[in-house]
């Protein structure tokens, strides 16, 4: 009765053990997904330009959205001319951001008369994480733990500025700025040394 009973564990650890997430080399499975979602706005554009009331509205709905580095604003050219886009823009320097030369595909028509402000905003997130599906022991096939990438990747993915690079990343400048890539350096060797001002004295003794 013993045996079988061991026997049993045996085959219960065996089973536990090829249960769960896999992760099978040093590159983990868990990594970032990058989502994208787009806000529309239609407002009226009568003779090919914005009234003032429309462009206060248009930069109250950028506040309703939090309007961020990252976020892509564009102006669909289907109803937009080019006063229209100008004053547009004007009111997206406001935020610190350019415009994208084209809009990306939106549902619905654009009324005649009116322009479509579209703000393209990409998320980040790993799915699944934490991930304990999978037992730290028994483990025959050598596996990293199941959770194993988690914390790495959900915090880059918290943390980049524009998730868009996770994606493609950056292409380098075709010009090298001399005065940026010697401002750090410059810093550096300007700045005094840390133990300059002699060490701090620490007691426990009263004054």
């Amino acid at each position: 009765m013993t045996r079988n009973l061991t026997v049993l564990a045996l085959l219960g650890c065996t089973v536990l053990a090829g249960c769960g997430t896999q992760n099978r080399s040093l590159e983990s499975v868990h990594q970032p997904v990058v989502a994208r979602t787009d806000y529309v706005y239609d407002m009226p554009s009568p003779g090919d330009r914005l009234s003032a009331g429309e462009a206060a509205r248009l930069a109250d709905w950028f506040d309703s959205l939090n309007l961020r580095y990252g976020d892509r604003v564009s102006v669909d050219a289907q109803g937009a001319g080019p006063a229209a886009r100008d004053a547009v823009g004007r009111v997206v320097g406001r935020y610190g951001l350019l415009m994208d030369e084209t809009a990306p595909v939106t549902q619905g028509e654009i009324a005649p008369g009116s322009v479509r402000v579209v703000v393209s905003r990409m998320t980040a997130t790993v799915p699944n994480c934490p991930d304990w599906s999978r037992p730290a022991q028994p483990n025959f096939n050598g596996h990293a733990m199941s959770n194993y990438g988690c914390a790495t990747n959900s915090n880059l993915a918290a943390m980049v500025a524009d998730p868009r690079d996770l994606v493609s990343g950056r292409t380098g400048a075709t010009s090298v700025d001399a005065t940026l890539s010697t401002k750090a350096i410059g810093q550096y060797r300007r700045s005094e040394p840390t133990g300059a001002g002699g060490l701090k004295v620490e007691t426990t003794k009263g004054k």
